[in-house]
């Protein structure tokens, strides 16, 4: 192997390792006799355990906020909600490791760590479409980081919820979150669902 494929190969499986056992658990002999290397090799890469956590993480926390702030790029405020929701889900289905290892040792209802770093990131990026939203219709824009702060954590725990019961499936999950933030608990859709740019969202609020 040159030296990219095996720095390559020992992340992929420092994050199989990570996502399966968490940090403290998982072991610099362990990622070493995976890859079929001497413990000096890791070393060599990374320095270390955290050395390769960090990396991992941080490749994680990049893929997950081009995601979300991708889906945040245009439309009519009920499709921004949508793209959003969907991008999540998306992420928590492809990369199922990834995500476990962001909420495992940060979950999403702590106030520090790795996690709670990249939903504010994320909320940083809602509030700016809220507060032109917000001053758009006349409402307070001193509110878009409360009421971003407030819908990012929503999707983020019902995410990690869905990721352990993988059920109702995607979709309909993703329909229920924009349910209850687009129209809210007096005026639910009894049968919610995604809607996309061939179908215009009904007349706003």
């Amino acid at each position: 192997m040159t030296g990219k494929e095996r720095r390559r190969q020992l992340l992929d499986i420092g994050r199989s390792l990570f996502a399966e056992r968490g940090f403290e658990a998982a072991s610099i002999e362990e990622i070493a006799h995976r890859a079929g290397v001497s413990k000096p090799v890791v070393y060599e890469h990374f320095g270390g355990k955290e050395g390769i956590y960090a990396v991992v993480v941080d490749r994680e926390m990049e893929v997950l906020l081009d995601r979300i702030i991708s889906a945040l790029s245009a439309g009519h405020p009920r499709e921004l909600l949508e793209q959003a929701a969907r991008a999540l889900l998306d992420y928590i289905e492809d990369s199922t490791d990834g995500f476990r290892i962001l909420v495992r040792d940060s979950p999403v209802a702590s106030a520090t760590g790795t996690f709670s770093s990249l939903l504010n990131d994320i909320a940083s990026q809602v509030e700016n479409i809220f507060g032109q939203q917000f001053a758009a219709r006349g409402y307070d824009p001193a509110l878009a980081a409360l009421y971003s702060q407030a819908l990012v954590g929503m999707v983020a725990l019902t995410g990690q919820w869905w990721l352990e019961v993988q059920r109702p499936p995607k979709e309909e999950v993703a329909a229920h979150l924009v349910n209850l933030a687009w129209n809210g608990l007096s005026h639910l859709e009894l049968h919610p669902s995604m809607r996309t740019a061939d179908h215009p969202a009904p007349a706003e609020r």
